[in-house]
């Protein structure tokens, strides 16, 4: 496979990344990636905060 670039490197592995799979270096690589957003792993962090007034309890 070719290199993206050599100063490229895959954030799960850190090997270098492939042009057909980047950012990543491969499709394992990638998969795992989606598998961590997909579990909640990774997250946005927002200023929004859950307050108890905000309850749908109301709304029933």
């Amino acid at each position: 496979m070719k290199s993206a670039n050599n100063n490229k490197k895959c954030p799960i592995c850190k090997k270098s990344a492939e042009v057909k799979f980047q950012p990543f270096c491969s499709k394992r690589c990638a998969d795992i990636d989606l598998g961590r957003w997909l579990k909640g792993s990774y997250v946005i962090p927002t200023e929004e905060a859950h307050t108890p007034e905000e309850s749908d309890e109301s709304d029933y």
